[in-house]
This record gives C-alpha cells, sequence and structure tokens, in this order.
C-alpha cells in the first residue's frame, strides 16, 4: 500500500517548523564569577571589576573562596558601608564557592567577614530588568534575507526536523 503525500501539507509543516524555530525566544542569564580570575579574595578592587559588568535579574554570581578564611555576606547598604556583620541578609561560609541567583531588581551588597571587608572584599551591584529585546529588523530582499544572522541555523534546524519526519514517515 502506497501512501501518498499532500504537496500542501508538506508546505504547511515547512512554513510551521519555520516559523517554530525562528520566533523560539531565548532567554539566557550570565554567570558571573565574582572578582574573574582573582575570585573572592582580599586586595581585589571589586568596584573596578564590578563597573565592566552587566548584572541583569536572573544572572548567577558565584564566589569562589578559600574555605575556612573567607565567607560571603549579604547585607545591607548600611553594613556594607560600616564592614559590619551584623544583622546580615544571608551568609555563605561552608565550602569552597557560593553560587546565587539574582531574582529581584535592585542594590545588591556583599562583604567578607572575619576583618577581610577591611582589605576589599565588599562588593556593591545594580541588578537591572532584562534589556527590552532588539526590534524586528527590516524586511530584507529575498536574496538578502538568506544572509541574515539566524537564518542558516533556522534552516537547519527546519531541513533536520524535515528530514527526520520523512524518515519517520517513511518518505
Amino acid at each position: 500500500m502506497e501512501t501518498s503525500i499532500n504537496p500542501r501539507r508538506h508546505a504547511a509543516l515547512l512554513l510551521f517548523l519555520l516559523f517554530l524555530s525562528s520566533s523560539a525566544a531565548t532567554v539566557s542569564a550570565d554567570m558571573h564569577v565574582i572578582g574573574g580570575n582573582d575570585h573572592w579574595a582580599p586586595n581585589v578592587n571589586y568596584t573596578e571589576w564590578a563597573a565592566g559588568e552587566h548584572f541583569y535579574l536572573h544572572d548567577w554570581l558565584v564566589f569562589y573562596y578559600q574555605p575556612g578564611y573567607y565567607s560571603v555576606i549579604q547585607v545591607n547598604e548600611t553594613n556594607y558601608e560600616r564592614c559590619s556583620e551584623e544583622d546580615p541578609i544571608n551568609k555563605y561560609d561552608r565550602g569552597r564557592s557560593y553560587a546565587m541567583q539574582l531574582n529581584e531588581t535592585g542594590h545588591y551588597y556583599f562583604i567578607s567577614g572575619g576583618g577581610y571587608c577591611w582589605h576589599g572584599m565588599k562588593l556593591s551591584i545594580l541588578v537591572e530588568p532584562l534589556p527590552a529585546p532588539a526590534p524586528a529588523p527590516v524586511p530584507l530582499s529575498q536574496s538578502s534575507a538568506a544572509c541574515r544572522t539566524g537564518a542558516w541555523s533556522a534552516a537547519a534546524v527546519a531541513v533536520a526536523v524535515l528530514g527526520f519526519a520523512a524518515f519517520v514517515l517513511g518518505v
């Protein structure tokens, strides 16, 4: 028994798959290793380091530190300025690292306990909302549209899915 393939059905499936692959929203979160290669340690200028970073909602902060010596203490602005461990919001001093997701916009303040805050182990960051998505591109001619960034990957995904569907359907 031979299966007949409806060309309209194939065209509709192709358009649907192209639409899905080109319109899939990508949500990304960055991971910020505090201090870069210097990690969370004394005598690092965290203000300078943070100036080169952008912190957005849902990004991750990762503190690598020497256990038994340093800690990561989340504090309010007043205790940040005073290097005070009093009434911490959160305190992390176990293991060799701590990771936290930035789930709210606003200012975050971190210090290290044991007097290390006075040696520069303090960090203040501002977490911003995710930037608005880029505006829709201006329509291009058919010849230049094929060269648009991402068009080849969308086409590759569509071809792979169609090839798989054809294989499964025995076409």
